[in-house]
């Protein structure tokens, strides 16, 4: 049996440290060499130099243009930027597609114009289009005079929609055929490709005029009899996609048919590109990534290696909300300040029931905001959501308000506290399933990210009112 090389988590990882102990062995030796004096130092420096870079480059050149982006996003700045030159030039445009946003843009930092442009010429119009966005205007200029008709009609095209519409996400390289020509024929036209692209699944079948006809399945043309006809053998209801669709609902799509391409066709029935599926699980795998960020207050992805204040500016402004919701439940607490002095064990119960409120809001809203992104969450179905996360919530508040009521009573011997702890576990978690409903639904109906800061504001909301419950129930019947 052959060897594989098979690209696991574990020997990438390897791949890593192996970059990073060159690279420490580097910058050894090039200090040492610094020490020394000598007529023949400046000859050595240099041998050794190249001897260490040159094992280096041997390393990445043996790399998928995907596991060298996640060595760049590994590695420090000063690092990064020294292992990015080592990089074969025709190999920069596939690698500049592959690295976060955050990291993309220090790499394009240190190329010069020529060089982005070296790069973005090895690439296709969909692959361009992305990443136009993250380019100089300038060099986007010089890029577009330097293309085809074509490519450049192409690239205007995918550019011209947002950038969650299936039109950013299409691209172009697919086989079209006709549907009065037999298979053999089909069999004969692909035969004239050294290669077919990438996902090709199924061929387009169009007309003269480009519209679009049906699919013919490759599985198809394999088992059919060479003298059958396309036309009597191709699929002629396939599922399609307009430029203008949401990449969501196609994400969803890809998912529920077992799509691997799909054709997209404007609005007059004109083939005009095609969805893949590496092009989807890149997209579900960012806006997973988003979601999560989202969730937590940051406003973008972050390189984990950026300068301090690129690092601040991401970061300020949900702390600054977060500090005035905590300004706030500081201030509940301050009206209940004789209570707690007349009654310590208030002081020590209250966090329980803010945290447990917390996780059930968290617990809530993380539903919520899944069914909004897969499409099964809807405004109109508030209503309906709420009754039943409110009753999820009173079950759940009665049951571990009796645990946390039982563990109370054996503290502090106070049945009178132990039921004001049950009462305010209880509404409290009634609050948090409100507030999880809410948030993300009212966020939807105003058109914003129901993900957006969810977890910062139900965490607020629940620890301000599990504080005035708490306290407020044990203010008037304990004291």
């Amino acid at each position: 049996m052959s060897d594989i090389n098979r690209k696991s988590p574990e020997s990438l990882q390897d791949r890593l440290e192996q970059v990073q102990e060159l690279l420490s062995r580097h910058r050894l030796v090039e200090d040492l060499v610094h020490k020394q004096e000598g007529q023949h130092q400046e000859l050595v420096e240099h041998l050794v130099h190249q001897q260490n870079l040159v094992e280096l480059q041997r390393k990445l050149d043996e790399l998928h243009p995907a596991d060298v982006a996640y060595i760049l996003e590994s590695l420090p700045l000063d690092e990064r930027l020294a292992v990015w030159q080592l990089v074969k030039a025709e190999r920069d445009g596939d690698i500049l597609l592959e690295v976060s946003d955050a990291v993309r843009e220090t790499l394009i930092a240190d190329m010069d114009s020529h060089e982005i442009i070296a790069a973005a010429n090895t690439l296709d119009a969909d692959e361009l289009a992305d990443l136009a966005p993250d380019l100089p205007r300038d060099v986007v200029r010089e890029l577009m005079d330097s293309l085809d008709a074509q490519q450049r009609d192409r690239l205007k095209s995918a550019l011209s929609y947002d950038e969650d519409q299936v039109g950013a996400l299409m691209d172009f390289d697919m086989i079209t055929i006709r549907d009065d020509v037999s298979l053999e024929v089909v069999s004969r036209y692909l035969r004239r490709f050294d290669a077919l692209p990438d996902h090709t699944d199924k061929l387009f079948v169009v007309d003269t005029e480009g519209l679009l006809k049906g699919v013919l399945p490759i599985k198809k043309l394999l088992v059919s009899s060479p003298d059958a006809l396309v036309v009597d053998v191709m699929s002629d209801d396939p599922v399609i996609f307009d430029p203008a669709d949401d990449a969501g609902d196609a994400a969803q799509a890809f998912e529920r048919y077992d799509l691997v391409s799909a054709p997209v066709v404007d609005n007059l029935g004109r083939l005009c590109g095609r969805l893949t599926i590496d092009e989807m699980v890149d997209y579900i795998r960012e806006e997973s990534e988003a979601e999560v960020l989202n969730a937590a207050g940051l406003r973008e992805e972050e390189d984990i290696f950026a300068s301090v204040w690129k690092s601040v500016r991401n970061r300020w402004a949900w702390l600054a909300v977060n500090l005035c919701t905590a300004l706030i439940a500081s201030r509940v607490i301050g009206l209940f300040e004789n209570a707690i002095e007349q009654l310590v064990a208030l002081a020590a119960l209250m966090p329980i029931v803010a945290g447990i409120g917390g996780n059930s809001g968290n617990q809530t809203i993380t539903m919520i905001v899944r069914g909004i992104a897969t499409g099964q969450v809807q405004v109109a179905h508030g209503r309906r959501l709420l009754r039943k996360e409110t009753g999820v919530a009173l079950i759940n508040g009665l049951f571990w308000g009796v645990v946390l009521a039982a563990i109370a009573l054996l503290l502090y011997g106070s049945v009178p506290l132990a039921v004001v702890l049950m009462a305010a576990m209880t509404l409290n978690m009634l609050l948090a399933a409100c507030m999880g409903v809410f948030i993300p639904l009212i966020r939807l109906r105003l058109g914003g990210d129901p993900a957006l800061g969810s977890s910062v504001l139900i965490t607020a909301i629940t620890d301000s009112g599990g504080f005035f419950i708490f306290l407020g129930l044990a203010t008037v019947f304990l004291l």
